[in-house]
């Protein structure tokens, strides 16, 4: 390799914190080779050279384990997740779930007005899911006794890289969480078990120690059923698709 390609490969090595650590690696390493092949009267010095060639890829390499460990996210340079086709694409298919799921809701009429399609613009561009590497954060439970009338709002969240798990009963939910672990919990209210069976699951929840995120997506908007929902554990309540999912995706974003 000549100088030329060298320092167009040494070039691309500086565009991550990752990159950078590595580039400083290998001068060092290769430093230290030179001095001992070609250096003059270092005999007397020799020792020390070959224990730092020996220990030195060692010390790196626990070091480097330590980073991943530890400080992962600061390892990479933005151009390492530079996929402007993939990221439309996955910002599109978002806006346009949450869209379908604004227009079906009764107030909406079917049709959207440009101040609300403004607003999924916004709200779906101002969200950059930070992507955990344990899969439960990314992990959503969907408790609900018709989840067909939430298809519009899971393919907005699975759009961003979410998985969900779907309960339809409070039983079944409970018994899912005893099992796995979840990033968030949505819940609607009334269900085939009683009128109230959301803050039946929140309650025992919450009783149990489980403080999981838990959201209520129900028929109900009033402020009087919101501030009754905080009050007793839950991160919030809204019949409002871009209000649910503004709530999911700071609680995902927040827990990750």
């Amino acid at each position: 390799m000549d100088i030329k390609e060298f320092s167009e490969s040494a070039k691309g090595f500086t565009k991550s914190p990752l990159g950078i650590i590595a580039l400083f690696i290998v001068l060092v390493y290769g430093f230290a080779s030179l001095v001992v092949a070609f250096g003059q009267n270092i005999s007397q010095h020799i020792a020390p050279l070959v224990y730092f060639m020996v220990f030195f890829p060692v010390l790196v390499f626990f070091g480097f384990l330590w980073l991943v460990a530890k400080h992962h996210r600061k390892l990479y340079g933005p151009s390492d997740f530079k996929d402007e086709e993939n990221f439309l694409k996955t910002q599109i298919s978002s806006a346009a779930s949450l869209a379908a799921a604004i227009s079906k809701q009764p107030e909406s009429g079917g049709d959207l007005s440009r101040v609300q399609l403004d607003e999924i613009v916004e709200l779906v561009s101002n969200t950059k899911q930070k992507h955990s590497t344990e899969k439960w954060k990314n992990r959503v439970l969907w408790v609900d006794d018709r989840p067909d009338n939430n298809i519009h709002e899971r393919q907005a969240f699975e759009a961003q890289g979410l998985e969900f798990t779907l309960a339809l009963s409070t039983d079944e939910a409970l018994s899912i969480l005893n099992r796995e672990k979840f990033a968030v919990i949505i819940s609607d209210m009334g269900r085939k078990e009683g009128p109230q069976e959301g803050y039946v699951l929140l309650d025992a929840l919450r009783k149990n120690g489980n403080s999981t995120p838990f959201v209520i997506y129900a028929a109900s908007n009033l402020p009087e059923h919101k501030k009754m929902a905080r009050e007793r554990g839950a991160l919030g309540s809204t019949n409002r698709a871009q209000e649910l999912f503004s709530l999911v995706m700071g609680a995902v974003n927040n827990g990750s």
